[in-house]
């Protein structure tokens, strides 16, 4: 399988995803979550940064590339994760992996409106599929949920940080046509998320502290490799390649991979509704994913 084929891609990306819900986890406690994701974001740019120099990439840009890419890098980078973390809160994952798995739907309309890129039924129907097996495989904690009094603000914030990833998402679209390279850009709006997570944390009062203790210290250091550089770098490419809406199934992908490694450290109990979750999950990224099926257009329903 070449190294660039978007399976390949989406399979890195899906698979260290899923496993940063872990790795958060370590994450949280006495740093402030906009000051990690401000560390994050740092130092995987000095990361890529390095890599572009030592790989005879150029860093400059004029000022309009630099304003697209800080808008890409505040959204995706920056604005996303913050939203993230504070919807963790008030939320529990099981329920904000349900509202990201929304990006299938959000991503093709914004291309729609935006680019004027096509919305076929053969979209809608592997989105429906795979946020309803979402869904499915979080039956217990939406139940929670909705008997929660926080759940509602937690409920906001993480459709917010869904529609904000959307935005990111279009904006790298949009740098991409612009014929800006991936992975400086990368590396530029990874700076910008970092400044717009450190603007949050100090209009907000937080205490800048760090955690010099090991489960945090490996944990930032697999967020900052892996997490950022190594999943960006294949995600962005993705998006490149095969579009925003296909690449969004990313987002359905990664609670089934998340779901298996709390099966294997967490101890997490499947239940009948949850595998069928599954099942419908796979089947919607396989009916959007597969290669060589014709698009499924009505004749009558409007779309192009």
């Amino acid at each position: 399988m070449p190294l660039r084929s978007p399976p390949l891609l989406f399979a890195i990306s899906t698979l260290i995803w899923g496993s940063t819900w872990l790795a958060i986890k370590f994450q949280l406690g006495s740093v402030a979550p906009e000051a990690s994701v401000a560390y994050r974001f740092a130092i995987a740019a000095l990361l890529l940064g390095a890599w572009c120099v030592a790989t005879g990439r150029s860093l400059r840009f004029d000022r309009t590339q630099h304003a697209f890419i800080a808008l890409q890098g505040a959204l995706l980078f920056g604005f996303n994760y913050v939203a993230v973390y504070w919807a963790e809160r008030y939320a529990t994952s099981g329920l904000l992996a349900v509202l990201f798995s929304t990006i299938v739907f959000m991503n093709p309309v914004g291309a729609r409106w935006l680019f004027g890129s096509p919305l076929t039924l053969r979209t809608l129907v592997a989105a429906v599929l795979g946020v309803a097996g979402v869904a499915l495989m979080f039956v217990p904690e939406l139940g929670h949920a909705a008997r929660s009094r926080e759940a509602a603000l937690g409920i906001a914030l993480g459709l917010g940080a869904t529609v904000i990833a959307t935005a990111g998402n279009l904006a790298a679209i949009r740098n991409q046509r612009a014929g800006i390279p991936i992975l400086t850009s990368t590396a530029w709006g990874m700076v910008y998320g970092a400044l717009a997570s450190a603007f949050i944390a100090v209009a907000t009062g937080v205490s800048w502290t760090f955690d010099a203790r090991a489960s945090y210290l490996l944990s930032l250091a697999y967020l900052v490799v892996f997490g950022s550089v190594v999943a960006f770098a294949s995600y962005l490419t993705l998006l490149k390649m095969v579009g925003v809406a296909p690449a969004a199934y990313v987002g359905v992908a990664t609670p089934v991979v998340a779901m298996t490694l709390s099966t294997l450290f967490e101890g997490y109990r499947w239940t009948p509704l949850a595998a069928f979750g599954v099942v419908l999950a796979v089947a919607g990224n396989w009916f959007a994913l597969r290669p060589g099926t014709a698009r499924l257009r009505p004749e009558s329903s409007g779309l192009p």
